[in-house]
């Protein structure tokens, strides 16, 4: 009866734990990253001293130096996973009820995505200037987290090229320590290491090179992305939109964020002025408006709508990874298994927008067997294999964005005069009222 308390005791202390978010580093991401620092660093420490014993000042001082990046790698990186990028509040809408009509709606959050948000399928939710969701820290890096998220990359290399210089010469002197006991001078020094250490301190050699290439790698491609104020969602439909086929009278696209590498760089680490953003309303160039980029973004999506395909599900899917029944080719040949798996049936149609030689990958569509109007469904999307479904050729129309209330509202009852929610949107009208209502519209 003694025992009940502390085992409650230890109970509810990580429930507390989990309620303040350390739950995130339950997963192999955070495991694998905070094992690779810890391994790294104790074999770094372990030669450190049978190699260069802090007796003097410059022992000392690389030592201190170890402390201290060990504790800027770990800030950041707890930082970056529990800080997070800033969600977009549910059920967001702008305040002034005209403006809906140029930003996007999210069905799962049931809110219009703010200027350069986007919904990550992992954490269920829209994320403020989404880049990317890493797996390493479980959590989205944007808008509050780039900055930790940078500084974390820039740091982890050096460090490791401080292990490496650390840790060869130390497994060198303790692989040829006969020798310099037998031949070596008086200055020389012994590193005698045991056999357990000696093959750690080499693993933790190649894993210091192979975090240095990794990486540093990837610091190279976020740094090349920060000068430009974009992130590497917002550089992917920059480049789409500069082969997209533009309609008469709509002008090249402008990238609206880009304000001079300085500027960039000091906005995207939050320093000065530039770190009081609230992740909604961004700076812009001078002939762009705060909308440029989510119209361009609406349009793009209404040209991959036009351009999918509609096909028949004629053979059950369960959604497995291993779909062993559709033959060896079709497990063999897999899409990327970060993106999800569609569960299909017999007779259900999916609109298709992507498609390799196996896979297909499109949205589930919930049709009405009298008016085929798509009903407002939780969205659907996802691989399944290319022997289920077969090409249909029924036709009939699709808003630009079903999921949209405004525009599922125009679909369903028709607007002679508003074009712009179907599927052809007026891309050349929205940017002209736009620009007459938000060209002017600055956030500094």
């Amino acid at each position: 009866m003694m025992e009940l308390p502390f085992y409650a005791l230890i109970l509810s202390f990580i429930i507390h734990l989990q309620k303040k978010g350390f739950r995130r580093l339950i997963s192999w991401g955070p495991l694998i990253a905070l094992s690779l620092i810890s391994f790294i660093v104790t074999c770094m420490v372990k030669c450190h001293l049978a190699w260069w014993p802090p007796e003097s000042f410059w022992p000392c001082a690389s030592m201190v130096v170890i402390m201290i990046e060990l504790n800027i790698i770990l800030y950041n990186f707890f930082q970056s996973s529990f800080l997070g990028p800033g969600l977009v509040e549910i059920g967001w809408k702008p305040k002034h009820l005209e403006e809906k009509i140029f930003l996007q709606y999210c069905n799962i959050c049931l809110s219009y995505k703010v200027p350069r948000s986007h919904h990550c399928r992992k954490c269920q939710r829209c994320v403020m200037k989404m880049d990317h969701h890493c797996p390493w820290i479980n959590n989205c890096v944007g808008h509050k987290n780039h900055a930790n998220f940078f500084f974390f990359l820039f740091i982890t290399p050096i460090a490791c090229l401080h292990a490496i210089a650390i840790l060869v010469p130390s497994t060198y002197r303790c692989f040829y320590r006969n020798y310099y006991y037998f031949y070596g001078t008086m200055n020389d020094i012994i590193v005698d290491l045991s056999s357990v250490w000696f093959i750690f301190s080499m693993m933790a050699v190649g894993m210091a090179v192979g975090v240095v290439i990794s990486v540093g790698s990837l610091f190279v491609i976020q740094l090349k992305v920060i000068l430009k104020n974009e992130t590497g969602i917002e550089t992917w439909i920059r480049e789409k939109a500069n082969y997209r086929k533009r309609e008469k009278g709509e002008g090249d696209f402008i990238y609206p964020y880009n304000l001079g590498r300085w500027n960039n760089l000091l906005m995207t680490l939050n320093i000065g002025n530039w770190g009081k953003m609230d992740g909604v309303w961004w700076p812009v160039r001078e002939d762009c408006h705060q909308y440029t980029l989510t119209v361009e973004q609406i349009q793009q999506k209404c040209e991959k709508r036009t351009r999918s395909v509609l096909f028949v599900v004629h053979r059950k899917y369960s959604g497995s990874y291993l779909p062993v029944t559709f033959g060896c080719r079709t497990c063999y040949c897999q899409p990327c298994f970060d993106e999800p798996r569609l569960k299909v049936k017999e007779g259900e149609r999916v609109l298709v927008t992507r498609l390799r030689r196996n896979w297909l990958y499109g949205e589930k569509l919930f049709l009405s067997e009298v008016s085929h109007v798509q009903k407002k469904e939780k969205r659907q999307r996802g691989w399944f294999p290319r022997q289920c479904a077969s090409r249909s050729s029924e036709k009939f129309d699709l808003p630009a964005n079903p999921h949209h209330p405004q525009q599922l509202e125009t679909h369903l009852h028709g607007d002679g005069d508003d074009a712009a929610n179907g599927v052809d949107v007026d891309i050349e009208r929205l940017n002209v009222v736009a620009d007459e209502k938000f060209l002017n519209k600055k956030v500094l």
